[in-house]
C-alpha cells in the first residue's frame, strides 16, 4: 500500500495529557472541517488505543491515536492573523498570568479553525505572542457569541480547569436580549437536549427526553417594550444550551439564526453575551471573579430597544 493511503497514528504528548479527543483532533488535524472530525469518530474510523473512543474521551499521554488517512493530511498553511485582528485580540485580554489567559471573545469569532476557516481565535492566539504558542481553549463559546473566554498557558492548569468545569464547580452568567416578555415565573428551564446531524451536515440541538440533563436558570433584569433583558446561569454546559432552551420557551434570542428565524426583531448579531465566569485557578485558591463588558453591538441593541426602535 502507497505510504499516502496509510492510516496515521498519533501519539498524544505530555502537554496534551487529559485532553478531550475532539480536541486533539481539531488541533492535529487543521482545516478539517469539524463536522467531518466528529463524523469520523461516531463512526469509529478514529480509535485510540485500537478502540472506540467519543468525542469526549480523555486521552493520557503515550495513547495512540488512529486516523484515516484522507483526515491525516494537514493543509499546506494555517492563516495568519492581520495586524488588526492582532491589536484586536491584544485588547481583548482581560486577565493574565503565567498559567492562563481570560478574554473578551469579540462576537462572529470561531474558537477553532475549520469548515472552512482558515483561522480561529485559538489558532491566531499562537501567532501573536511567544508565550502563547502552546494556549489551548479550557472551554468553549458559540462563534456567535461574546465575552469570558479562559485560555490555558500550561497543561497543569488546563487539567485543572477541565476537571472543575465536569465537576461542576466554574460559575458563568450571560446577558442575553429575548424576544417578548420573558414570564415572571419561568427562573429555571429543565429539559435534555441532544445534538443532531443535518443532511446538510449541519449540527443543531434539539429537546429530547433521551438527550442530556441541562439546567439553565433566568432572572429578569429589565423589561423592554417587545424584548427582555435576561440575566442567565448555566449549571450545566450543554451545546448550544441557552439558545435552545429560550427557544423553547417561545422568547428565542434576538439575532439567533439558527434557533430564532423569522422573528419579530432582527438583528445581524446574536445578543447572548459571556458576561462572567468564576473559578478557582488552583486547587487550594480562593474564588477568582472574571466580567467582560459588552460589546457595542450588545449596548446598541438595548438602547435601541429601550427606547421603543
Amino acid at each position: 500500500m502507497s505510504e499516502s493511503y496509510k492510516a496515521q497514528m498519533l501519539v498524544v504528548p505530555e502537554r496534551q495529557n487529559g485532553q478531550r479527543l475532539d480536541n486533539f483532533l481539531l488541533r492535529e488535524l487543521k482545516g478539517l472541517p469539524r463536522s467531518r472530525v466528529y463524523r469520523l469518530i461516531r463512526t469509529g474510523e478514529v480509535r485510540v488505543n485500537r478502540g472506540r473512543c467519543k468525542p469526549d474521551t480523555r486521552l493520557s499521554r503515550g495513547d495512540q491515536v488512529r486516523v484515516p488517512p484522507y483526515a491525516g493530511r494537514k493543509p499546506a498553511h494555517v492563516g495568519t492573523p492581520t495586524d488588526k485582528l492582532r491589536q484586536r485580540l491584544e485588547d481583548s485580554v482581560l486577565f493574565e498570568n503565567e498559567t492562563l489567559l481570560v478574554l473578551n471573545k469579540p462576537s462572529g469569532m470561531p474558537v477553532h479553525g475549520g469548515s472552512g476557516i482558515a483561522l480561529g481565535l485559538i489558532e491566531a492566539l499562537r501567532q501573536i505572542r511567544p508565550e502563547w504558542m502552546e494556549a489551548e481553549l479550557a472551554h468553549r463559546l458559540d462563534r456567535e457569541t461574546s465575552g469570558c473566554l479562559v485560555i490555558a498557558k500550561q497543561v497543569d492548569f488546563l487539567r485543572h480547569m477541565q476537571a472543575e468545569l465536569r465537576a461542576g464547580k466554574v460559575e458563568k452568567t450571560y446577558l442575553a436580549l429575548v424576544q417578548g416578555a420573558w414570564p415572571d415565573e419561568l427562573d429555571t428551564i429543565d429539559l435534555p437536549l441532544r445534538k443532531n446531524e443535518l443532511a446538510s451536515g449541519e449540527r443543531i440541538v434539539r429537546a429530547n427526553p433521551d438527550g442530556k440533563p441541562a439546567l439553565t436558570t433566568f432572572q429578569i433584569r429589565e423589561r423592554l417594550p417587545d424584548a427582555t433583558l435576561l440575566q442567565i446561569g448555566l449549571e450545566t454546559g450543554r451545546t448550544h444550551q441557552i439558545r435552545v432552551h429560550c427557544q423553547s420557551a417561545g422568547h428565542p434570542i434576538i439575532g439567533d439564526e439558527k434557533y430564532g428565524k423569522d422573528t419579530a426583531i432582527s438583528h445581524k448579531h446574536l445578543a447572548l453575551h459571556a458576561w462572567q465566569i468564576a473559578f478557582r485557578p488552583t486547587p487550594i485558591a480562593e474564588l477568582h471573579h472574571f466580567e467582560a463588558p459588552c460589546n457595542r453591538h450588545f449596548t446598541q441593541l438595548l438602547e435601541s430597544l429601550s427606547n421603543g426602535r
